[in-house]
C-alpha cells in the first residue's frame, strides 16, 4: 500500500494553503480549480488589486454588524471562487470540466457563477448552509460534496 496522499486530500490541503493569503478579517477562504489532476487557477477572499485591504481600513460588514451569509454586496472583498474565475479568465483559461476545491462551501452567488463556468464537481471542507445553492447545483447536475478530514 502506498503512503501517498489521496488526490482529494492533496488538493484540499492546497486550497487551505491558498486561504492563508486571505486579507479578510472575518473568514479566510481558499479555492482552487483543478483540471486532470493539475491546478489551473487559485483564489482567496480579499479586496481587488490596488485597493486597501480590510486589515488596513476595517471591515464594513463588521462595523454594520452584517451576519455571515447576508448582504454580500456590503463587502469590499471578492470571494475565493470569484477570484479563481477571474484568475482563469485573465490568463485565458477555461474552467469547463474543472473540479473546484474550496475551504468553505460556495455561497449562492459563487454557486451560480461556477455553474455557468461549467465546473464538473465542487468539493469543500466546511459546510455553509444554503438550500437554494444546493438545489441549484443538483438541478444543474453539478456534483458537490463535503470532504471530511484534517487539512491543515
Amino acid at each position: 500500500m502506498s503512503g501517498r496522499m489521496p488526490w482529494p486530500d492533496y488538493f484540499m490541503k492546497i486550497a487551505h494553503l491558498v486561504a492563508q493569503r486571505s486579507t479578510c478579517t472575518r473568514r479566510a477562504v481558499g479555492a482552487i480549480a483543478v483540471m486532470e489532476k493539475r491546478v489551473v487557477a487559485t483564489g482567496y477572499n480579499g479586496v481587488p488589486s490596488d485597493v486597501a485591504h480590510c486589515e488596513e481600513v476595517g471591515c464594513i460588514r463588521e462595523t454594520m454588524k452584517v451576519p455571515s451569509g447576508q448582504r454580500h454586496e456590503l463587502c469590499r472583498g471578492l470571494h475565493a471562487e470569484q477570484n479563481v474565475i477571474i484568475q482563469a479568465a485573465t490568463h485565458g483559461l477555461c474552467l469547463r470540466g474543472c473540479d473546484i476545491y474550496c475551504t468553505t462551501q460556495p455561497c449562492l452567488i459563487c454557486t451560480k457563477m461556477l455553474i455557468n463556468c461549467g465546473v464538473r464537481n465542487i468539493y469543500y471542507a466546511e459546510h455553509y448552509p444554503d438550500e437554494l445553492a444546493e438545489s441549484m447545483l443538483a438541478e444543474a447536475n453539478v456534483h458537490h460534496e463535503l470532504l471530511s478530514g484534517k487539512y491543515l
